[in-house]
C-alpha cells in the first residue's frame, strides 16, 4: 500500500476526530457545571482522542 492510499484512508478519520473534539470542547465551554472539574475534561478531550470526547458525552455532562 503506498502513502497516498494510506492518507486517503486515514484523512476522513482524522477530520471526524477533530470535529468530535471541537463539538465536545464547544459543549463543555457552554456548560455551567459538569461531572468532575472542567479542566480535567479539557485535558481528556484534547489529549485522549477520541475517547476523551466520547467519555465527556457519556459521563461528563450533567443531566438536568
Amino acid at each position: 500500500m503506498n502513502e497516498m492510499n494510506v492518507f486517503t484512508l486515514v484523512a476522513p478519520l482524522i477530520v471526524l476526530q477533530l470535529i468530535l473534539m471541537l463539538v465536545a470542547m464547544f459543549h463543555l465551554m457552554k456548560q455551567e457545571t459538569t461531572n468532575g472539574p472542567k479542566w480535567l475534561w479539557v485535558i481528556l478531550i484534547l489529549f485522549v482522542m477520541p475517547l476523551g470526547a466520547i467519555g465527556y458525552f457519556l459521563f461528563g455532562r450533567k443531566h438536568n
